[in-house]
């Protein structure tokens, strides 16, 4: 049980950490927790939506790749009307901090459901493992997808970025959905996390210029 526990939770907690504190201007610890907590929250909208766009209707399995229009445009939504304002988010790595603390936060409740409540035929450890190098980081990188994109938006004016912030994540979450069960889901997801590192190692190389020009100028 207590290794079951560990695989649910750890690996949401190991990203988050690593976000947080790559950081160099670290972000109020209580909007570490919001951000967090809000993710916890948004999973009650997409559970419903989810219920009614594929679970109620015939074949859902055929219709698993709608969760991620659900659930990624309600984390879009999240981050741009109970984050963007705040005062703290005021840099593009701010961007990508709260959007994968937000994604993070909904996959760890997520994962709960998935391991302890709605599986049947497969052991809760074995989902927990299977979910802590899939699930866990596919929504970790969607989230770090979305908030390079979408500090582009806030910080360089550039509304094309806004559209990039919310369709990649929409489009690689789908994809992933449509393919799981599969050999393909292993690279497409290595893919994903090469792709999403990338992207925040942009940032926090420009972040870290930054600080340099602040210390000698």
């Amino acid at each position: 049980m207590i290794v079951t526990l560990l695989f649910t939770i750890l690996p949401s907690i190991l990203i988050m950490l690593y976000i947080i504190f790559s950081d160099r201007f670290r972000e109020p610890f209580l909007n570490i927790i919001y951000a967090f907590i809000l993710g916890f929250i948004i999973i009650i909208p997409a559970g419903y939506l989810n219920y009614f766009f594929i679970f109620s209707q015939q074949n859902p399995e055929r219709l698993v790749f709608i969760a991620g229009f659900t659930e990624e445009i309600i984390k879009f939504i999240t981050l741009f009307f109970f984050l963007k304002g705040m005062d703290a988010f005021n840099e593009h790595m701010d961007s990508i901090v709260y959007a994968t603390l937000l994604s993070l936060g909904f996959a760890t409740l997520e994962n709960f459901d998935y391991v302890f409540f709605l599986n049947q035929d497969i052991s809760s450890l074995a989902i927990a493992i299977l979910r802590a190098f899939t699930a866990i980081p596919l929504h970790a990188s969607c989230g770090i997808i979305m908030g390079y994109f979408f500090g582009l938006f806030v910080f360089k004016k550039s509304k094309i970025n806004l559209i990039l912030s919310l369709v990649i994540p929409i489009a690689v979450h789908s994809f992933y959905n449509s393919i799981s069960g599969t050999i393909y889901l292993y690279i497409f997801i290595i893919m994903v996390i090469i792709y999403a590192i990338s992207l925040h190692r942009k940032v926090a190389r420009s972040q870290k210029l930054k600080m340099f020009e602040q210390e000698n100028y």
